[in-house]
């Protein structure tokens, strides 16, 4: 855990980001399916802003967006240490934030405003 901290207050550094903690046993929504190929890529991030206590902000999925209602299925973040480790790292990133990440070495970290007011 002290491991996983550290590399996202890195990540944090790194874009200027504040951190802001995703706590193991709160709720993340994952695209489930998309993760049952892990060469479908790339992985996407987004936290936003308004959500209930009991959750991070976080939405997580592989491959395409889909606008489905079942696209994502909740789940805790410490389950991402069997799905997909390598986003534990970037959880840390305050609302509004966006990555995508590959695994060709491809890394894009960005804040998005429109996440904070939608």
């Amino acid at each position: 855990m002290i491991a996983i901290t550290g590399r996202q207050h890195a990540i944090c550094e790194r874009y200027t980001a504040a951190y802001v903690e995703a706590p193991f046993d709160k709720i993340i929504g994952v695209a489930i399916e998309t993760f049952a190929d892990k060469t479908l890529m790339p992985i996407h991030g987004l936290r936003r802003a308004k959500e209930p206590a009991h959750t991070t902000g976080w939405y997580i999925w592989a491959g395409a967006f889909s606008e489905a209602d079942d696209f994502f299925k909740p789940m805790h973040v410490h389950h991402l240490l069997e799905l997909y480790p390598e986003v534990l790292d970037y959880l840390g990133l305050a609302p509004g934030w966006r990555f995508l990440f590959d695994n060709e070495q491809y890394e894009d970290v960005w804040y998005d405003e429109w996440l904070l007011n939608n």
